[in-house]
């Protein structure tokens, strides 16, 4: 009965068949209760059919009839109307000729409690109604039998208690179990949409992983391409084997891009064997001879032999992904300067990696658009580190990574993967 958990879906139905079903059980009860009387003189004189109170009383319960109709879409209106047209039977054919009267008003009262107006709406008819109840029985009750005031007053207060206690408390169930089908049905629609928020939310996260995965390889591979297809262009006239060799290279770097590729699609089909490189800061050193390889000049300065003793395998995936991707910004932003890829020794449990380049000898292209440094500091943060890049006093560039010795986000920050790992 509570209008919070009614979710209306159209016009308030109408009651036809219930409406009929009363007039019936009405007109029967009016042309049965003559004969009735015949038998027992307790009953009380009753009028026949053909009778003016007899035709008087089968209007109201007809007009009683047509109310029920409505009261599920006026069931405030209607209930109050219900009560007030056996006054009139009272007035004209006092007696057991008024009690066909209570059939439509039990069936109103239970349509109107299982309708679900507003509750304080459903109090204040329900009030008027009942008063309107023990009005009619009281005045049956003096006219029809002679009771004294007191008698007819007791008699119309139990007629009253009865005529809505009974259809409010059937009501009031059916109204309630209505009311949790609806709240479970409403619970299950919030759990869909919190199930395909969740899976937006997932499907978002795997797109970003994705997007900077890609960037990393593009960013990597492709930036050695193109200075060794530069450096190619310049050595085919003057040195044709170098150029050559620049050649081969460059097959190399390319079939590197596509193993990639084929690696990170294989991870996102959840294929068993799509190997994956170790990606450790020791793998830097790797990462630095590729690099000079393709014609980049780069300085590594490491502790021996073991630079990233202590650190967490996830912070080792982030420190590899900081020196690949700011030499991958240098060989962009900063063509033909020297680089310098320093590990630091620990310290205070902290290990600190900086990138640095001089200035450059070509044109900058301008700033990026990817994700970069962005990538770069969310990967630091989520493995407890910190990150902090910008220019040098000499007019270069520098990128400092410091990561914390211990794994600490075995235990604090389980929940929250790695981009690269997800995707």
């Amino acid at each position: 009965m509570s209008p919070s958990t009614h979710v209306p879906r159209g016009p308030a139905p109408s009651h036809p068949v219930v409406a009929i079903g009363c007039g019936l059980i009405a007109i029967a009860l009016l042309l049965v209760l003559p004969a009735l009387a015949a038998t027992d003189p307790a009953i009380g004189p009753v009028p026949g059919p053909g009778q003016a109170g007899w035709w008087t009383v089968a209007v109201v319960v007809l007009l009683q009839a047509l109310v029920v109709s409505r009261v599920g879409r006026r069931p405030t209106t209607a209930l109050p109307v219900l009560a007030a047209l056996p006054l009139v039977a009272a007035w004209a054919a006092p007696g057991a000729a008024f009690s066909p009267t209570v059939v439509a008003e039990l069936a109103g009262v239970f349509l109107a409690v299982v309708a679900r107006p507003p509750r304080r709406r459903l109090r204040g008819a329900l009030a008027v109604t009942a008063l309107l109840l023990a009005a009619g029985q009281f005045l049956n009750e003096v006219l029809g039998s002679g009771a004294d005031p007191a008698t007819a007053s007791a008699s119309a207060l139990l007629q009253a208690v009865a005529v809505i206690g009974l259809p409010l408390l059937f009501g009031l169930v059916i109204a309630a179990q209505r009311d949790t089908h609806d709240a479970r049905r409403q619970e299950v629609h919030a759990l869909r949409r919190e199930q395909d928020a969740l899976l937006q939310a997932a499907v978002s996260r795997q797109r970003v992983s994705m997007s900077r995965e890609l960037h990393d390889i593009a960013a990597h591979h492709m930036s050695g391409i193109a200075l060794m297809a530069a450096a190619m262009e310049r050595q085919i006239d003057s040195d044709p084997g170098t150029a050559k060799d620049s050649a081969r290279r460059i097959r190399a770097q390319s079939s590197a891009v596509l193993d990639d590729l084929r690696r990170l699609v294989g991870l996102l089909r959840e294929e068993p064997d799509a190997a994956r490189p170790v990606e450790t800061v020791e793998a830097v050193a790797a990462l630095v001879e590729t690099r000079r390889a393709a014609g980049a000049e780069i300085d590594l300065v490491a502790p021996a032999p073991d630079p990233g003793a202590g650190v967490g395998p996830l912070a080792h995936l982030v420190a590899y992904r900081m020196v690949q991707e700011s030499l991958a910004n240098a060989a962009a932003h900063a063509p033909g300067a020297r680089c310098a890829v320093e590990i630091g020794e620990v310290r205070e449990r902290r290990l600190t990696i900086t990138v640095r380049n001089g200035v450059p000898t070509g044109p900058d292209p301008g700033p990026g658009g990817g994700f970069g440094l962005v990538g770069m500091a969310e990967r630091a943060q989520l493995v407890g580190g910190d990150l902090a890049h910008g220019a040098t006093a000499d007019g270069g560039w520098e990128v400092r990574l410091t990561l914390p010795v211990e794994d600490t986000i075995s235990t604090t920050r389980a929940a929250a993967p790695l981009p690269e790992d997800t995707a």
